[in-house]
């Protein structure tokens, strides 16, 4: 039997307390906010607070913040305290141009001098109010791997657990991840690792736990549209075998994520953001093509609703 914590993988525009809650429900162990801006933290924490806030039903839950200043991302970090996060995660492998732009997410891959400051700064801020984690990538790109020497300066730096994402950040979420990069920074820290990067089956995070031997797995856009992958993991680590989902299944998870999502949302801002997490319920099934469209032009949750009914029970 084998038992090995799950983390949802923190999306920006997706894991918002609805799809949170929904994982949770199929077996999730650790869930993590959406990516929050360390100065919009400090700026405007009303703001943002609608990315913060968390049940306690969502436990062990953690916060991600992203910044280039070391002070900044202390404050915030501190400014976080108040909610009791179980962990709190710096984020350094975001890829997204408007992100590396300003110094932050995988930019700092390039500047691991600033990325220690950064984890010192944080660490010493909070003492052992709660976990530090760090996110990082493989590298900036195949020419410059340096997630061996970064891990281990996180690590130095106070670090209490990494999450490698074996992809370079030229990469962005294409290609394949290297999950040799996992396995061979595993053996060098004496902290957990977690690895992420291409589970999208039972069968792929048995395979990544047997290759690098790591602690713990995340899980991002491999469970989009597919929030029972979690159960399934379980259920195929511990007993070899998993319960494929049917139909009815499908069709009940989707109406209850529209469900989740109406208890924290007015409802047109759930018609507008449920239709790209919709749209990953169709992926890869007979009719998706046509059910993308009538959900892409959909102006009701009832709408929503019907159309899913429709195209499942057909």
């Amino acid at each position: 039997m084998i038992n090995i914590p799950l983390y949802l993988a923190p999306l920006a525009g997706y894991s918002d307390q609805a799809y949170r809650q929904l994982c949770k429900d199929w077996g999730v162990d650790y869930l993590v906010s959406e990516m929050v801006s360390a100065d919009g933290l400090i700026r405007d924490q009303d703001k943002t607070q609608s990315y913060v806030s968390f049940s306690e039903k969502e436990r062990p839950y953690g916060v991600q913040i992203f910044g280039s200043d070391p002070l900044i991302l202390a404050k915030a970090a501190v400014a976080l305290l108040p909610f009791k996060p179980d962990f709190i995660d710096i984020n350094m492998g975001c890829p997204v141009r408007k992100v590396v732009k300003r110094g932050a997410g995988s930019a700092l891959m390039k500047d691991p001098l600033r990325a220690a400051e950064i984890v010192r700064e944080v660490k010493k801020a909070i003492e052992n109010a709660t976990t530090l984690t760090v996110k990082f990538r493989s590298g900036w790109d195949l020419n410059n791997l340096n997630y061996l020497d970064f891990g281990l300066r996180m690590q130095d730096a106070g670090a209490d657990i990494l999450c490698l994402h074996a992809r370079t950040t030229s990469q962005v979420f294409s290609g394949q991840s290297n999950w040799e990069h996992i396995q061979k920074l595993k053996e060098a820290l004496s902290i957990p690792l977690i690895g992420n990067g291409d589970i999208d089956s039972p069968e792929t995070a048995a395979q990544m736990l047997k290759e690098t031997s790591c602690d713990a797995l995340m899980i991002g856009r491999g469970a989009l549209g597919r929030p029972w992958l979690f159960s399934q993991i379980k259920q195929y680590l511990t007993e070899g075998y998993y319960q494929p989902v049917t139909k009815d299944k499908i069709l009940s998870t989707s109406l209850k994520h529209l469900d989740y999502a109406l208890l924290y949302k007015e409802e047109y801002v759930v018609v507008r953001e449920m239709r790209s997490q919709l749209c990953h319920y169709a992926k890869g099934m007979p009719g998706s093509k046509e059910l993308r469209e009538k959900i892409n032009h959909s102006s009701s949750v009832n709408e929503l609703r019907e159309h899913l009914r429709h195209w499942l029970l057909h």
